[in-house]
């Protein structure tokens, strides 16, 4: 589960590396998020390789679709997964990518979401 304050790390070539959730969309005084839900965040830090071509800057606000997290998650099946970090991709306003690739497996759930264009770019699936 993600809240305000939560920091967390970018896993597409948008440029971010780290950075620290603000507010957590989709509700009336929501207080956490999970798989799948969009939040407004704030770039910390940038990638090296990337810092002068960045598609972001740092200290700039964005949306952002979680995409892992480190508590449990429950499928339709009733299998437990959850994974060792919390994850998140950059979105624009008008919910698109910023990024052009996705590193890292993403688990199944995203598959029943509005977000397909994230399925087709990343690298696989977990349960």
């Amino acid at each position: 589960m993600i809240q305000v304050g939560t920091s967390l790390k970018i896993i597409d070539n948008s440029g971010a590396k780290k950075v620290l959730c603000l507010k957590v969309y989709n509700g009336y005084k929501r207080r956490y998020a999970v798989v799948g839900d969009v939040i407004l965040i704030s770039v910390k830090t940038l990638r090296k390789r990337r810092r002068f071509s960045s598609k972001v800057k740092k200290g700039g606000m964005h949306k952002a679709l979680i995409v892992r997290t480190r508590s449990s998650l429950k499928t339709h099946s009733c299998d437990f997964t959850h994974f060792t970090d919390n994850a998140a991709v950059l979105i624009t306003l008008k919910n698109k990518l910023v990024g052009t690739r996705i590193f890292g497996s993403l688990p199944k759930v995203l598959r029943f979401t509005k977000f397909l264009r994230l399925v087709s770019v990343s690298a696989g699936f977990v349960c």
